[in-house]
């Protein structure tokens, strides 16, 4: 395996990993503005009203996703299988 197949998988690897946590951080961080938004707004500091609307947003966003990131994961994963197969053996 030469040095050019390495950084290309390592290049998808990276794409993938952005690829598969961008939407979950994205819905984290959507709610978090609109929890933000909403105790600027009413002046409720409460610590509980940040973390617990964010945590069933990831988990219920994770819970949607997970078919697609395991498919992509998967797909990746087969894909450098394939190519360790054919490797010569030296």
């Amino acid at each position: 395996m030469d040095q050019a197949i390495i950084l290309d998988y390592s290049r998808e690897a990276i794409w993938l990993t952005l690829k598969i946590g961008t939407p979950v951080m994205l819905i984290g961080l959507f709610v978090g503005v609109l929890v933000g938004l909403f105790q600027a707004l009413t002046q409720i500091q409460e610590m509980t009203l940040t973390f617990v609307p964010k945590i069933i947003a990831i988990f219920g966003s994770l819970f949607i996703l997970l078919p697609f990131m395991g498919t992509t994961l998967a797909e990746f994963t087969r894909s450098l299988a394939d190519q360790i197969i054919g490797l010569p053996i030296n």
